[in-house]
Order: C-alpha cells, then structure tokens, then sequence
C-alpha cells in the first residue's frame, strides 16, 4: 500500500476463533484504510462472515485484537462499544429490513433510535436518501413486502449510509440478483461510499462485485488471509489459489471436501 494508504482505519491482528474443535479463523490479519474499499474474498465455509461478525461485536474472538479507528474493539466496555457502532453501516445480505415498518421508517431506523433525531427530520433525509439510490420518493410509504428484491436491496445501501458512518460494511451485497441488477447495486455502493468518504469492508464470492467496487482485495482460505493487494494485482497476483477462485477451476490446491 503507498504511503498515503498508511493511516489505518481497520486493523486485524492474530484474529483467531473456534467453535469446539472447528478453527474458523487461524491468526488472521488485515488491515484497512482510511477512505478505501477492502473487499475480502473466499469460496463458501472459509470464515468471511465469522470475520465481520466479529469485526462487528457479533462474535468474541477467542485471541487476537481488532482495532478500529486505532481503538481496540475486543473486550471494550458497552459505552465504548456503543460510541464505536455509531460509525458503522451495514448492507445485509437478505437485506434484513423490517417486515413492520415503511421504507422510510426502514431508512430513518439509525437515525431515530441510534441518534434520536426527531421522525420529521428523520423521514426528509431518509427520502433523500431513498432518491439517492435511484428510487421514487413515493417508495417511503410502501412495506418491504411490496418492493422487489433488488429494489429492498437499495432500500437496505439507503439505510447503510443515512447516517453518513466512517465504516460501511457490505456482507454478500449482490446476492439473489440477476447480472444486470447487481451491477447497478455495484455502481451505487461506490458512489455512495466515495461521496461519504467512507471506508469499506466487504466480503463476497462474487467476482463481478469485487473488481467493481474494490480498491484493495484480499482472500481468505481455511480462517487466514493468504493474499492481499490493490485491485489491479489481482489477475497477476503470483498466488495460485487466488488464480484458481478468480478463474471459477475445479482443479488447483483449492479442494472441496466431499460431505
């Protein structure tokens, strides 16, 4: 990474977790800059979403330190961890909107309980944002259930930036949509995180996804980062297992266990 690249806002270091005697992660490190988009990749079961769950206070690692902002996020106290959460945003992989309320209230859901802006100003920004990522304003009104999946999906990008975070984190944000609608979610992931300025982390198996939104890839296989690197390394990345997920071939030194 160049030297501008060197103020961090993310930062694992010897991430480890287990489950009984299933490693999922094994001594993990990556690291995150400020106003970048890491994308981590990696087939199926090779700890992607144990990763950010934990990144996230989901899941406590059972060694290791995850540093945000240059604040370890492992074992800080509820009020330290709440101050850490209001920088976050998140775009969910089934979207996770809530059945019960309007899309506008689904938007504005941050602001009012995590902020305790008042619903009239709430519901203004959240139809900006609503309009930012290419819907009607009149959708503020309607339920989830009345939106198809890639218009929830840009109902749930809405969400993740209204209150303009420091980190936005994408889990698996073009699963479930046809070639065409995922570009689209692509295209406004980057515009909405470049207009913030924000940093991003996300993890996907989706290779279309990766080079469209990334400034810096890395992949994970078998619970640690084997390799890392901007973007535009990745088709010449010297890393033969990074080669063979890229390129979707069943013969290489990535094997599938047989259940």
């Amino acid at each position: 990474m160049s030297a501008q690249d060197t103020d961090i806002m993310l930062d694992l270091k010897g991430v480890s977790k287990a489950f009984g005697s299933n490693k999922v992660l094994n001594d993990l490190h990556l690291s995150v800059p400020k106003g970048k988009s890491m994308v981590v990749i990696g087939g199926s079961g090779t700890g992607k979403s144990v990763m950010l769950k934990c990144v996230l206070g989901l899941l406590q690692p059972d060694q290791g330190s995850i540093l945000i902002d240059g604040q370890d996020g492992i074992g800080a106290d509820a009020k330290t961890r709440g101050e850490m959460m209001k920088k976050f945003g998140m775009l969910f992989q089934g979207g996770a909107l809530f059945d019960s309320l309007k899309i506008w209230e689904n938007v504005s859901f941050g602001l009012v309980h995590g902020q305790g802006m008042a619903k009239k100003e709430a519901k203004e920004i959240a139809i900006e944002k609503i309009i930012a990522v290419g819907l009607k304003p009149q959708v503020a009104e309607l339920y989830p259930a009345e939106l198809s999946g890639g218009m929830q999906k840009r109902v749930g990008l809405a969400r993740a930036v209204a209150t303009k975070p420091e980190i936005i984190f994408f889990d698996e944000p073009t699963t479930g949509l046809d070639p065409i609608m995922a570009d689209v979610i692509n295209d406004l992931i980057v515009e909405q995180v470049k207009g913030l300025g924000a940093t991003a982390l996300s993890i996907t198996h989706d290779m279309a996804s990766a080079r469209k939104i990334a400034d810096y890839v890395a992949m994970i296989y078998e619970g640690r980062i084997i390799w890392t690197g901007p973007v535009s390394d990745l088709d010449h990345s010297g890393n033969e297992y990074v080669d063979q997920f890229i390129h979707g071939r069943a013969d290489g030194p990535i094997t599938r266990r047989v259940v």
